[in-house]
């Protein structure tokens, strides 16, 4: 899977992110700027525009690069800190892109966080109705 990754800063943690990206295979495409709210609008667009499928965004609380990306039509960014809220992001609402924080998640959390969010493949056919409601409010920026 192609992942679009971005981060503000670099630590353990981001680190141990991109590494189980590498490890599991996904070809990472990197969003280099230099302001966090253009590393979040990036990888948004990255996923928007098909050079990515799912993005992944971690900045130090996580929240930040969050709004930035939902700034982008189409993104659907959340935070997460957590495995059970980062599945619950993709199968509830669908979630395209995962914002974590860098300063305050230990690596293997954060790994955790990931792999929760990748591997729950698809949302909620329940939830379609929801989701739909959620990416119509696009058209009222």
């Amino acid at each position: 899977m192609r992942i679009a990754f971005a981060a503000d800063d670099r630590n353990a943690t981001t680190d141990a992110v991109l590494a189980h990206l590498a490890d599991a295979g996904h070809d990472v495409v990197r969003i280099d700027a230099l302001p966090w709210p253009e590393l979040g609008a990036g990888v948004g667009r990255a996923v928007v525009e098909g050079r990515a499928e799912l993005g992944v965004v971690m900045c130090w609380t996580g929240t930040g690069t969050a709004i930035a990306a939902n700034k982008v039509p189409g993104v659907l960014a959340a935070v997460a800190w957590d495995p059970w809220v980062a599945r619950g992001a993709r199968l509830w609402n669908d979630a395209n892109v995962l914002a974590m924080s860098l300063k305050r998640l230990a690596p293997d959390v954060a790994v955790e966080v990931l792999r929760a969010f990748l591997e729950t493949p698809a949302a909620d056919p329940d939830e379609a109705e929801n989701i739909a409601l959620l990416k119509g409010l696009d058209e009222y920026h």
